[in-house]
């Protein structure tokens, strides 16, 4: 199953030095195998992406995405781009840049779109109750997705514990992403 981190300002800072100490004290301590450079308000965007991508080359991550930002993943050699639902429509140009696309979905039909438009996984959320995130899709329905979708669900929302993580794995799907598991909340809000 694979363990997909999302960076998220909150955690990581916008100041570089901070940020990348950050980021090598989770890789440090967590198996990650996908990571996500995700910051919709910093003015230092770029700068933190093209740290994010070199302290996961790293630390062996295998596969590095940018949220959002197809030309900034293909300017800094990441594998891929992690789009919105709102932005389905623009799998087939990443694809056509050569870019692994994973997409955000909250329904079977997101999902299926996704899928049919190219998407090599997709995020389903979200699973556990989150911060401004709506009612929580629960297990089951997680479950009923991994069983009648055919396409790769990585489960995200809400996912903070190792039984949250044994739970998803239950279920059969793909793996699980998360902001908050990754974090020890207590080191960085001293």
């Amino acid at each position: 199953m694979i363990a997909y981190l999302i960076t998220d300002p909150h955690y990581y800072t916008t100041h570089v030095v901070t940020f990348e100490r950050r980021l090598e004290a989770v890789l440090g301590r967590h198996r990650v195998t996908h990571a996500c450079f995700r910051d919709k308000q910093s003015s230092n965007t770029e700068e933190l992406a093209g740290v994010f991508v070199r302290v996961c080359q790293l630390f062996g991550v295998e596969q590095i995405y940018i949220n959002t930002h197809m030309a900034l993943a293909q300017k800094l050699g990441a594998t891929g781009v992690h789009l919105t639902s709102s932005q389905l429509a623009l799998i087939p140009d990443a694809k056509a840049s050569r870019l692994q696309v994973i997409a955000s979905t909250h329904n079977s039909e997101e999902m299926t779109l996704a899928q049919k438009l190219g998407a090599d996984c997709v995020t389903y959320s979200p699973i556990f109750a989150t911060p401004h995130k709506g009612n929580p899709k629960g297990l089951e329905d997680l479950k009923d997705k991994v069983d009648k979708i055919r396409t790769n669900i990585i489960a995200l929302g809400g996912i903070v514990t190792a039984e949250h993580v044994k739970s998803i794995e239950e279920t059969g799907a793909y793996g699980f992403a998360s902001i908050r598991y990754f974090i020890d909340n207590a080191q960085y809000n001293r």
